[in-house]
């Protein structure tokens, strides 16, 4: 026969003793698996099952402690879990709430580094194409920096024996620490909303850890500067070190020094090539000055120089031949025409009326005017005319004789 039991337990209370005891004997602890079955909610909590070859726990990320990982969690991704033991009694399991979460063989902000860069790669803000040139002879230039650190030094002593021509103001901007990524993001904006903006923009600091230098990381901030209206030169650490911000900038320096040889002419090449300049100038005019002075010797040489009184006699005796034979030809017109002229009053004479009235005959008008044809025309009385080859007749009809 069984025994009776001498207390019974619900499962609730069995749950409540079994997270009491699990959560008071063990400390948050560190511990080692791979990513499985990750949920993300809208509520910002992250779900997962951390696992090994063998074995799997439940894991949760709160919202608050997901907010401050730097990398994406992904399936299968092997990493370190800090944190505590928790009994979920409504269901009887265990899981382990996550505070710390770090990737197994590389640094958290290294693989957010990792994880960012392959993103905006991916989106083409490395791409050459969209890089801008500087501008050859910059007449302001805005240094976006900490006016306490030693990159602003660096970055003027570099520049003053560079061009003097160019004015540089320093934008002060929080370089490192909290609080650094809002101070880059209001040094760029109050650069880009000056009445009179620069001609190009020098984001710069000294050296550090990745740590150090994670804002010049900062997505916020990488976006920025990809997006900004104007040339950037971004100068951040020292040559080892390589930031998103100097790979989405139209120009990389290796450091502060080398972002000043960079933006700004060099004062002494410019003084050799004026000076080159100069003296091929001087040699082309020389040479101009040669070339034209032997072609004002070989004009002096000419005949026409030599002579300008026998050109113009030359000149004369052609145009006395050209009026002596416009003469002539004009004459020779002027006889045929004069001949074909009097063949032609000739032959008019020989037609006119009035040689024929010459020879004797008359034309004779009736009272309208009309040359007489017919006798039948006039009346007794009539007035008639009569055309002689000297003169006019007037007569009246006596009588009309028939001629038959």
């Amino acid at each position: 026969m069984a025994e009776s039991p001498e207390r019974i337990l619900s499962v609730s209370e069995l749950n409540g003793h079994l997270k009491a005891v699990v959560e008071a004997t063990f400390p948050p602890l560190w511990v080692a698996g791979e990513i499985s079955d990750l949920a993300k909610p809208r509520s910002g909590h992250m779900y997962f099952t951390l696992k090994d070859e063998d074995s799997q726990i439940r894991g949760v990320i709160w919202r608050s402690t997901a907010a401050r990982i730097p990398f994406d969690l992904t399936d299968g991704q092997a990493v370190l879990c800090y944190g505590g033991l928790e009994v979920y009694s409504p269901r009887g399991t265990y899981q382990i709430v996550v505070r710390k979460v770090q990737p197994q063989g590389v640094g958290a902000l290294q693989l957010a580094f990792d994880q960012l860069r392959t993103k905006l790669q991916t989106e083409g803000l490395f791409a050459a194409e969209r890089k801008r040139d500087l501008p050859v002879f910059p007449a302001r230039i805005a240094v976006i920096t900490s006016p306490t650190g030693a990159a602003i030094a660096d970055f003027l002593q570099a520049a003053s024996a560079r061009y003097r021509g160019t004015e540089i103001f320093i934008v002060p901007a929080q370089v490192q620490g909290v609080g650094a990524t809002p101070s880059i993001l209001a040094a760029l904006d109050a650069v880009d909303t000056m009445s009179d903006p620069p001609d190009a923009v020098v984001l710069t600091r000294g050296g550090g850890s990745l740590e150090d230098l994670w804002c010049f990381n900062d997505e916020a901030v990488v976006r920025r500067v990809a997006d900004f209206p104007l040339p950037i030169v971004s100068a951040i650490g020292h040559e080892i070190d390589v930031t998103l911000c100097d790979l989405v900038a139209d120009v990389r320096a290796l450091t502060p020094t080398d972002a000043a040889t960079k933006v700004l002419p060099d004062a002494q090449a410019l003084a050799g090539a004026i000076a080159g300049w100069r003296d091929r100038l001087s040699q082309r005019m020389l040479s101009q000055i040669r070339e034209h002075r032997l072609r004002l010797d070989g004009l002096a040489k000419h005949s026409v120089l030599k002579s300008p009184m026998e050109f113009l006699h030359h000149r004369s005796r052609i145009l006395d031949e050209l009026d002596s034979r416009g003469r002539v030809a004009m004459e020779r017109r002027l006889q045929a025409a004069e001949r074909r002229v009097a063949t032609a009053a000739s032959s008019l004479h020989a037609l006119s009326p009035l040689a024929v009235l010459g020879r004797g005959y008359s034309l004779t008008y009736g009272p309208d005017g009309n040359p007489l044809t017919d006798a039948t025309s006039v009346q007794p009385g009539d007035v008639i005319r009569t055309r002689l080859s000297d003169g006019h007749v007037k007569s009246t009809v006596q009588s009309i004789d028939d001629a038959k």
